[in-house]
């Protein structure tokens, strides 16, 4: 079982390591054959990243017969997906199951993965991710000091509002949605004709419950675990991108993990594996949950009207500096 770690006990230990280095590269307890490390996740209970999360903290105790315990921080206790991966690159924190947004602003080459429309299903983005595209973008994490041990499933994101149904584009006329802090998922939006406005996730419920935007997008596991249908009614199945979510190491723990690093890596595949046939079977079961709720209302969209309307984000990132990586994973998913 992981030990759970809030914020204040997270903050103080950060200020204990910046005002003594050499405690924070060994950081050991008082077994000195024990190392404890950090995982911080934004996933409310019972998310499959959450479970996943809590697995992978159980499997390296066992695969490393307990030299390595890992403390589990969800529900962004430690701060947002941004401050997490800001800790992670210093060494704060040792590992992060991210959302792919946020890690594109380290990373911009990620949001490839998210351009409208590109995947139908996890199953075929993990064979992109497992080909050359997944084995690129591992190199290029490497020079910013990440290290990607899994893809772990963040799903296909659908829209939800509070104000009307959403069958086609023309529907978010006059609409103001949260996005995270994504500028591919902000493009997809503005080229629907919505505006956009970033607030973190952890402030999303009360931002819609109190009208500061419409509506947000997000995987139907992330809407029903974070109980967003009790603030937006509508819930359209735009379908428009997937995401993944990237279970991320700090080269510094790396370094630290010695002979049990191979180990740890195992223990982050497996965990994703679970991860992964969790978000697949919870979105079945919400949706069908979510059609027997009379509190809310499921909206069936016009498909290819949306996908009209978004042909000139896929374009435009191409344009980009890296565009011809962009058109490598647009061309590796077609395929």
């Amino acid at each position: 079982m992981s030990l759970q770690i809030n914020r204040r006990f997270f903050l103080t230990s950060v200020g204990a390591v910046l005002a003594a280095p050499a405690i924070m590269l060994s950081r050991r307890s008082a077994n000195a054959a024990t190392t404890t490390l950090t995982l911080g996740h934004g996933a409310a209970p019972g998310n499959p990243r959450t479970i996943a999360a809590d697995r992978f903290a159980e499997l390296v105790r066992q695969k490393t017969e307990g030299r390595i315990q890992i403390n589990v921080a969800g529900a962004e206790t430690l701060g947002s997906d941004s401050a997490m991966l800001t800790s992670l690159r210093t060494g704060a924190l040792d590992f992060t199951a991210n959302s792919q947004g946020a890690t594109s602003a380290i990373l911009p080459e990620l949001n490839a993965l998210g351009l409208p429309f590109l995947f139908e299903n996890t199953d075929k983005a993990m064979a992109v991710l497992n080909g050359p595209v997944g084995a690129e973008l591992n190199k290029r994490f490497e020079a910013v000091g990440v290290v990607p041990l899994d893809w772990w499933d963040n799903g296909i994101r659908h829209l939800t509002n509070s104000r009307r149904r959403v069958a086609s584009p023309a529907d978010l006329a006059g609409m103001k949605i949260r996005t995270p802090a994504d500028p591919m998922t902000i493009d997809i939006f503005q080229a629907l004709g919505a505006g956009t406005e970033q607030i973190a996730f952890g402030e999303l419920y009360i931002a819609l419950q109190q009208g500061v935007v419409d509506g947000q997008e997000n995987p139907l596991t992330n809407i029903e675990s974070s109980k967003l249908h009790e603030v937006n009614k509508y819930i359209s199945l735009t379908a428009h991108k997937w995401e993944s979510t990237p279970f991320l190491m700090s080269k510094i723990a790396q370094a630290r993990l010695g002979s049990d690093l191979e180990a740890v890596m195992a223990a982050a595949k497996e965990a994703g594996d679970l991860q992964r046939k969790l978000s697949n079977e919870t979105t079945s079961e919400v949706l069908a949950n979510f059609k027997k709720n009379s509190a809310v209302e499921v909206v069936e969209v016009d498909h290819d009207a949306f996908v009209k309307a978004t042909v000139s984000v896929a374009d435009s990132w191409k344009k980009k500096p890296f565009g011809d990586f962009v058109a490598q994973v647009e061309a590796a998913a077609r395929g």
